[in-house]
């Protein structure tokens, strides 16, 4: 009962923060402006953005794949496919990406039974889009400093990247994530569940070719999302550099890790405040964010069709063997 009514606290929380955003926002925006940017569109450059952001799921889907072989879980890609796209489904309404990383980390489940490599996997596959998310921004705001040096963007990256370097420390080295796990002494079947996730995860460490790799293709899935923003402005008649999309999408994941519906809200709030700072109008920056947010859905619900299949054929398979053992 008292889970019953965390859970549905936590989703009228998260629910709350998206619509009063969303709320905000569409007070702040003319409305009618946005809705005439809309039916101005150039919907070449949206379908080429559309197909960018379907490509750049399968490059994800690739790099946890990846992750998978070189931790030896042996299980099938078509496993690995499902569970993503199922995860892809629940990070609509559940809490951010979390919520989609549980998900499709209890699909996988099912497949084998070395469970702790399979958490050890979905975190790894995290680490290394947070890590491309650093090392973007970074680069890109170096190359960027004279036209676009900002306080703000400037703390935010800081904070980003010190909060990575942290987080990889915390889980890379033995001493500091012992020490950690010390306040679970008095439970020792959670402290030794928690080693065995560090030691699955630094085996990645003797994997440098992944390792390298997986870091290499997750910049490179940065930049291509940073592309289907700029692909999304020009659509919407707005030249903005590059450059500025690939400094400020990093932030705009960052943001949408936020408590909220699918990062609904929070994200188009960062988005508006980021992209005014080289001109864009509220109204444009919010339709811009929405509609790479309306090509989330779109995977989303495909994702949603692979879940409902999934369960069609776990009832099968239950009716096929509860007849078979009422026939014995």
């Amino acid at each position: 009962m008292k889970k019953k009514i965390k859970e549905t606290f936590s989703l009228l929380l998260r629910l709350g923060l998206s619509v009063a955003l969303l709320f905000y926002l569409f007070k702040k925006i003319d409305l009618d402006k946005m809705g005439s940017i809309l039916k101005e569109a150039n919907f070449f450059y949206l379908l080429a953005a559309m197909f960018l952001m379907f490509v750049i799921y399968f490059l994800i889907l690739i790099r946890w794949n990846i992750v998978i072989r070189y931790l030896g879980i042996r299980v099938p890609f078509k496993s690995v496919a499902r569970c993503f796209l199922i995860g892809s489904f629940f990070n609509l309404f559940l809490p951010t990406s979390t919520g989609g990383d549980v998900m499709k980390t209890l699909g996988l489940f099912q497949d084998t039974s070395e469970k702790t490599k399979v958490v050890a996997s979905v975190l790894l596959d995290r680490i290394f889009g947070l890590v491309a998310l650093v090392i973007v921004a970074i680069v890109a705001f170096i190359s960027a400093y004279k036209i676009a040096y900002d306080e703000f963007l400037l703390i935010a990256i800081s904070i980003i990247f010190f909060g990575t370097v942290l987080g990889i420390s915390f889980l890379f080295n033995e001493r500091f994530y012992s020490f950690v796990c010390q306040i679970f002494n008095r439970f020792p079947v959670v402290k030794d569940k928690l080693m065995e996730l560090h030691y699955a995860i630094v085996l990645i460490k003797e994997k440098k070719q992944a390792l390298f790799f997986a870091i290499g293709l997750s910049c490179f899935i940065q930049i291509l999302l940073a592309i289907t923003f700029y692909l999304t402005a020009r659509g919407l008649h707005q030249d903005i550099g590059l450059i500025y999309c690939i400094i400020f999408v990093p932030l705009i994941c960052v943001a949408s890790a936020f408590p909220s519906i699918g990062g609904l809200g929070v994200r188009d709030v960062s988005s508006v405040y980021l992209f005014s700072k080289v001109g864009v109008a509220a109204a444009t920056a919010a339709s811009m964010s929405l509609i790479n947010f309306l090509f989330m859905v779109i995977i989303g619900l495909i994702g949603a069709i692979v879940y409902v299949c999934s369960l069609s054929h776990r009832r099968v398979q239950c009716c096929s063997s509860d007849s078979e053992s009422f026939k014995r």
